[in-house]
């Protein structure tokens, strides 16, 4: 069944805010069977008729700080993310992230530390003219033989009301990740998605592959575009310890 559009009040007291903006998301179905190693103990593929999805999904940060405090520097940056959609035994909906390429190294370090997140350091660039959007993104650190980079161009469209399976995708209200031997679920809250419809113009893309998940283009669903939200974290929920 599709998950709610309204967010759950956090539990507890907000851990950091930030602002998204200007993303775009692209996704694609899959077989639930060919990531299901990809996930930390303790979680699993969520599937909606059979099938999960893998998501890739380019924006810009601002503003990321901790508790509801704002970090102009820091805090802001151009992301690229490939992501998995999860559940625990607790029935937790959330994202796994298989890898955060993002422009500010100091963000990447701290992420990659505190919440045990696959953040990885980018050239990148996200540039619009009228309703064209065109973003750029090239890894820098770690891994750099693997090329990993991605151009995707969207012509936005009009206003779209989300289908069941898109509300399911977007409408996750929280992330899990593996760190320090334990899985972790991190929940959030933002309003629901204003999105539009947007063509695709452009497509030359390695990150999903480079993550270990093979698509097919010609079952990608339809992209969409949204001028963001603000978002809070609320603190960390132990999943499973060592050996799940």
């Amino acid at each position: 069944m599709p998950l709610e559009r309204l967010a759950p009040p956090l539990p507890g007291r907000v851990l950091s805010a930030q602002d998204w903006h200007d993303l775009t998301f692209l996704h694609w179905p899959i077989d639930p069977r060919h990531v299901a190693s990809l996930f930390p103990p303790g979680t699993r593929p969520d599937v909606l008729d059979g099938a999960t999805y893998v998501g890739l999904v380019p924006f810009h940060m601002r503003g990321a700080g901790p508790g509801r405090l704002r970090a102009p520097y820091v805090g802001s940056f151009l992301e690229t993310n490939v992501r998995l959609y999860s559940v625990d035994d607790r029935d937790r909906h959330g994202i796994v992230f298989l890898t955060l390429e993002a422009t500010r190294l100091a963000t990447v370090l701290l992420a990659r530390t505190a919440l045990g997140l696959p953040y990885t350091w980018a050239a990148m660039s996200a540039r619009r003219r009228g309703d064209i959007l065109t973003y750029r993104s090239h890894r820098r650190w770690p891994d750099r033989a693997d090329h990993a980079e991605s151009t995707i161009r969207i012509n936005l469209g009009p206003p779209a009301q989300p289908t069941p399976v898109e509300v399911w995708l977007t409408s996750r209200w929280g992330l899990h990740s593996r760190v320090v031997g334990r899985t972790i679920w991190v929940p959030n809250q933002h309003r629901p998605w204003p999105l539009r419809e947007a063509d695709l113009l452009d497509l030359d893309d390695n990150l999903v592959a480079t993550c270990g998940v093979e698509v097919d283009s010609e079952q990608m669903l339809r992209p969409l575009w949204s001028p963001g939200v603000h978002t809070t974290f609320g603190r960390p929920l132990v999943v499973c310890a060592v050996g799940g």
